[in-house]
């Protein structure tokens, strides 16, 4: 298949999809990439897994006792694949209390609002659409282009587009769930998005106000006063207990067929109008093909090489979803409502 991006000249790892273009893959004579020398096996995978479930199934017992919340949980749904399946698993399979938020920056498949519809009605769960100024939303999407102020190991997992939506609705979420006292909030992000050793975290105030201090202060600088609203204030980092960050899909059995039949039933509808590394949002496309431009390799590379490795996807898909065709008509359209000329 051809190249549709304008790649440089590189080598794919002979084991997974990873390009010789990313900086941190450094494929060796023999043909592999770093990522593949250093991978232990399925097994000790496995166990690692196992044991973060069981750190998971422990907190959810300490954190009932003791929460006063009306919520055990607070659900960042896009209404893509992955984060409705999450979704059901931690209402029907955990029995929790949930309330699901939506951040529609207004780049959200039509598609994926209906799907985000019928899925909360038919799960029967609390939900909020938390919809920012759009004329904002595009000029954080903007300056993530024209600045990209993501440290270089951020953009190997995601475009610059992509860090600051993911960036946006971490600190949404957390100004929410602190607020609510809730103890948990779940992402729905498969193994390849989000590394093990990330799949349950504490959030610390010391760590969140370096961590905020890093993505807030460039874009105020780029933008203004206005986006400190979308971030923690004093009183947020003041708190007496923070909630965790859950991803339960990097610790439990991640099959995407079985993923793919679970939410049908649920009423959710494969969107005609997205890229086939997407499942909810019309920005991806283009933000992909603006990552590849610049750095010479796609940004769903290093996600799509960790499912590869670890037995998830078959290699020859992972590459049909790197090499695959954009939609032109919403590259287009996403470039004219980001005021942004296509070429």
């Amino acid at each position: 298949m051809a190249q549709v991006f304008n790649l440089q000249p590189q080598t794919v790892c002979r084991n997974c999809v990873l390009p010789s273009t990313m900086p941190s893959a450094r494929i060796d004579d023999s043909g592999l990439c770093a990522y593949c020398r250093e991978f232990k096996g399925k097994a000790e995978i496995d166990e690692r897994r196992r044991a973060y479930k069981s750190r998971f199934d422990a907190l959810l017992g300490e954190c009932r006792n003791r929460s006063d919340s009306s919520y055990d949980v607070l659900v960042a749904y896009s209404g893509g694949k992955d984060s409705t399946f999450t979704l059901d698993l931690l209402k029907n399979d955990y029995g929790l209390r949930v309330l699901a938020l939506t951040f529609d920056h207004g780049f959200i498949s039509p598609y994926a609002m209906e799907n985000i519809r019928r899925v909360v009605e038919t799960l029967g769960v609390d939900h909020i659409n938390f919809k920012p100024d759009f004329q904002l939303m595009t000029g954080v999407f903007r300056l993530s282009l024209e600045d990209e102020f993501h440290p270089p190991k951020a953009l190997e997992r995601a475009s610059s587009i992509c860090n600051s939506c993911m960036g946006l609705v971490k600190f949404v979420t957390l100004r929410i769930a602190v607020e609510g006292e809730i103890p948990f909030i779940a992402y729905g992000w498969s193994p390849g998005q989000a590394p093990l050793q990330s799949a349950i975290l504490k959030n610390h105030a010391s760590f969140l106000r370096k961590a905020q201090d890093l993505f807030l202060l460039p874009l105020e600088r780029g933008l203004g006063h206005r986006v400190r609203a979308y971030f923690l204030e004093d009183r947020h980092l003041r708190t007496k207990v923070m909630p965790y960050n859950v991803n339960p899909l990097a610790f439990l059995r991640y099959r995407e067929e079985e993923i793919y039949g679970r939410i049908r039933e649920l009423g959710w509808l494969p969107p005609q109008d997205t890229d086939p590394n997407s499942t909810n949002c019309l920005l991806n496309s283009f933000a992909n093909q603006a990552h590849v431009n610049r750095h010479g390799y796609h940004p769903y590379a290093m996600e799509l090489a960790e499912l590869v490795r670890e037995g998830v996807l078959p290699r020859d898909e992972a590459m049909r979803r790197l090499n695959q065709e954009p939609n032109e008509e919403v590259v287009a359209l996403v470039a004219e409502r980001l005021h942004i000329d296509k070429s």
